[in-house]
């Protein structure tokens, strides 16, 4: 399993993946997590970070510079492949290509209904720094928010 950049033409490989792994949302968010248009603007505006072999993409990670910054976001790991390391693997990779880019920090937010991610990012340094609203025209089903978390690079 090799980590790189994803290119252009990965957008509907990425577009598939998150979905698939963001499928376990379903209890409290109607529809995708993505589409390919959202895909698209958001390799425009930052990078994926893509774990593949030559069965194709088996996971990924979004980054984007903010300032001082960076934000982490849609870590998807294949359903088939998840509980291998391939999440850590892509969590390690994304840190040390924050630090490349002089990133003083990493920041991130989950959905607090998603109980068992903050325990992970925990595990990896992460810490807690407060919450945010979830977005009013989300298609929630449930009441929930997102807590922030962060770690020093």
């Amino acid at each position: 399993m090799r980590v790189e950049m994803a290119k252009t033409a990965d957008a509907e490989a990425l577009t598939a993946l998150i979905n698939a792994a963001f499928a376990v949302e379903k209890f409290f968010i109607d529809g995708n997590r993505v589409n390919l248009d959202m895909v698209r603007a958001l390799l425009e505006k930052g990078r994926f970070l893509v774990a593949r072999n030559e069965a194709g993409v088996a996971g990924c990670v979004y980054l984007e510079r903010r300032g001082e910054r960076g934000y982490l976001g849609l870590l998807s790991v294949d359903p088939a492949r998840q509980k291998t390391g391939l999440g850590r693997l892509l969590m390690e990779a994304a840190e040390d290509y924050g630090r490349e880019c002089w990133w003083k920090a990493v920041d991130l937010r989950v959905v607090n209904l998603r109980e068992e991610l903050p325990a992970f990012y925990r595990r990896l340094g992460y810490q807690d720094c407060g919450e945010e609203e979830f977005p009013p025209g989300e298609p929630a089903r449930l009441p929930c928010h997102f807590l922030k978390m962060t770690k020093a690079l």
